[in-house]
């Protein structure tokens, strides 16, 4: 019996006509093993990952497969990104077992979730011969598979404990982490490693600020060529914006073609501030194109933002994407369809798979003469009319309340730079305009979702989808993400219920989630028990727990002046400082928020009856200095802090500037402001 129909995750449902008896995660599955005294088959994956595609075909609707899974285990699938707890347990015993990670991920259990096998993708061959071997080795070597698993669960919790060593985040550190990056910058071809190549983008987002904190021009250029080099890439949807998961290559030419909702919302960040940061036109141009394809296509209107784009279209990896010469031809015309193939470097030979070649753009477009600015929108366009005939990606519609929180965050410091550039004259203003429109009423609505759906009797839940919400609690993640969009929103609208609603899942993490070091757990102490409580101090696609946490307790204490959210903060990124010394590749966030520490960081209050349009708050936002909070309005708007008892100056507009809880003069002019936040 399949036990998946009625799961919320598009992942679980994906198995729900297998002919494996799946069983959700749950406390019954566990006591069905015990009662039938068999081992338990963890799979976990998710609705976008290709290689999960690929098991499921081969091995889990296979009826032999099915017969013996069956006959021998009970078997449970996982929905990762519904899941991460789970998720983050049995992966550190993965990688503990097998010395690399990955989905989908396949764990051989005991009854009670102690691992005792775990590997990866199995072709079904190789997977049916591994099951007879476990459930021989379950009935005739048992003691010898339990030893196993209490050596597993042994290393795993070593792998996630707490109460390791701490050290403040310094400017010394940060600097140290900055030349660390610098030495591992591929200064060819922009990024971080080799193939298979992942957008560093929490990693450009410390770079950024630490150029702002020190001027430094080689930070700087790190981000702005590894920005323009995945801009130019196939990992770059040159016609419908949006960034795929990663380059299988150390190029950024052939993407791994799924389209993850946490990269798009991260990169978005990156482009926004490089834009703010420079005014550079490719940097503006892909902010633009990001926010659009997280507004039309991820967006679910009166929801939040679905999770991701799938990497198969059909069961084939770039269906939707690759073209050839003779496509374009057939799409542009002779003429354009050549110009296009140089552009977009489509060759008769293809960079892809069978002569196809994914789009990447051969040269400038951004600094170059109107009239071939003005031709290659045009043929964008009807490129983009002609690949929407093809079968389209399926779109895992689960709304994530972390990664929701990134979007909205990020479409709020997106806004904010838009407004800071935003003139009549551009040649593609009413576009831009457009953008903005539509990205700020997604952003609106996932804020509003994740308010009313998503936060249950004081508590964050995880996932929903068609407006209904799951059972699985947020992890440390969600909190963190969720309190910083919230802070976001508070600064873009001068509402004060966002703030509070922010401070609501902030005490709710200091009081569940917090560690006896200063760090913080992934669970809450009254979440479930699993066989180790996670607490992974590092960024990998996102960032992590405590990062998250941190930032949103920065952001909080300094739009609140309430000093026991930083000193959380505080101590917090002291237990991240030991890695980032070590590690800067991955702890990119946690520097990224010590940048703000270390800036302040900066309190902007601007009181003024335009709290858009004011000259004011434009300076504010150019000149911010790193993690920066600004608010403006009305002096006194109830539920805003920072606009208590800060009037106009002589009836004229007023810029109040703190930092660590100290003022400066209120100033009236944009020059004194821009003096005081250099």
């Amino acid at each position: 019996m399949n036990r998946l129909a009625d799961a919320t995750s598009p992942y679980l449902l994906q198995h729900a006509d297998n002919p494996v008896d799946w069983w959700p995660w749950c406390a019954e599955a566990f006591a069905e093993a015990k009662r039938r005294d068999v081992p338990v088959l963890i799979s976990v994956g998710y609705a976008a990952c290709h290689w999960c595609h690929v098991m499921a075909h081969e091995s889990f609707e296979n009826e032999q497969v099915g017969a013996l899974v069956n006959d021998d285990f009970v078997a449970i699938k996982v929905d990762r990104e519904e899941r991460p707890d789970v998720d983050a347990v049995y992966m550190t015993a993965t990688q503990a077992m097998t010395g690399q990670g990955g989905w989908p991920m396949t764990v051989f259990a005991t009854p009670d979730g102690t691992p005792f096998f775990c590997g990866t993708y199995f072709p079904r061959a190789n997977f049916i011969r591994l099951l007879q071997s476990v459930a021989t080795a379950w009935r005739d070597q048992r003691e010898a598979v339990l030893r196993q698993g209490a050596a597993v669960v042994e290393a795993i919790g070593g792998a996630q404990a707490v109460g390791g060593p701490t050290a403040p985040l310094t400017a010394e550190l940060l600097d140290s982490a900055a030349d660390q990056l610098s030495r591992e910058y591929d200064a060819t071809n922009g990024g971080f490693g080799g193939a298979p190549k992942f957008p560093p983008h929490m990693n450009l987002l410390f770079l950024l600020r630490h150029h702002q904190r020190t001027g430094s021009p080689r930070s700087l250029e790190i981000a702005r060529h590894t920005a323009e080099a995945m801009a130019r890439g196939g990992i770059h949807d040159q016609l419908a914006g949006g960034f795929a998961r990663y380059s299988v290559d150390a190029h950024w030419t052939v993407p791994h073609f799924e389209k993850m909702l946490y990269d798009n919302a991260l990169l978005l960040r990156c482009y926004a501030q490089l834009w703010r940061l420079t005014g550079d036109r490719m940097a503006r141009r892909v902010a633009r194109d990001t926010a659009r394809f997280l507004a039309d296509e991820l967006h679910r209107p009166g929801e939040g933002f679905a999770s991701a784009l799938d990497a198969d279209t059909e069961g084939v990896e770039g269906l939707t994407y690759a073209w050839t010469p003779a496509q374009l031809v057939e799409a542009l015309g002779e003429e354009d369809g050549r110009w296009a193939a140089d552009l977009f470097e489509v060759t008769e030979e293809g960079t892809f798979e069978h002569g196809t070649s994914v789009l990447r753009l051969a040269r400038d477009v951004d600094d170059v003469d109107p009239a071939i600015r003005a031709r290659w929108r045009d043929v964008v366009g009807r490129l983009l009319v002609a690949r929407d005939t093809r079968p389209q990606p399926t779109r895992d519609d689960k709304v994530v309340a972390a990664w929701n929180g990134l979007a909205i965050t990020a479409i709020a410091e997106f806004l904010r730079v838009a407004a800071l550039y935003a003139s009549p004259d551009d040649e593609d203003a009413n576009l831009m305009e457009g953008v903005t429109i539509v990205a700020d009423g997604a952003m609106r609505d996932a804020a509003e979702h994740l308010a009313a759906v998503h936060i249950v009797d004081g508590r964050l839940r995880r996932a929903s989808r068609d407006k209904v919400v799951g059972e699985p609690a947020g992890v440390l993640e969600d909190y963190g993400c969720v309190a910083e969009a919230f802070c976001a929103m508070h600064q873009l609208t001068g509402e004060g219920r966002w703030l509070e609603l922010a401070g609501g899942l902030l005490d709710v993490a200091l009081a569940r989630f917090a560690a006896p070091d200063g760090g913080f757990y992934d669970t809450a102490d009254d979440a479930e028990q699993l066989v180790a409580r996670p607490a992974d101090p590092t960024d990998n696609a996102t960032p992590s727990g405590r990062s998250a946490i941190v930032a949103a307790l920065v952001a909080y204490a300094a739009l609140t002046g309430e000093s026991r959210y930083r000193e959380a903060a505080e101590a917090a990124l002291a237990t991240v400082a030991p890695i980032v010394a070590r590690h800067a590749r991955f702890t990119g966030y946690a520097a990224t928020v010590g940048e703000a520490l270390l800036s302040g960081p900066y309190e902007i209050a601007v009181a003024t009856d335009d709290a858009v349009g004011d000259p004011l708050v434009a300076a504010a936002v150019r000149h911010a200095p790193p993690g920066a909070v600004v608010v403006a309005g009305r002096p006194d708007q109830p539920g805003v802090p920072l606009l208590a008892d800060r009037p106009l100056v002589d009836g004229r507009p007023t810029a109040y500037v703190c930092r660590g809880f100290v003022c400066q003069r209120p100033v009236t002019s944009v020059d004194d402001l821009v003096a005081q936040l250099g």
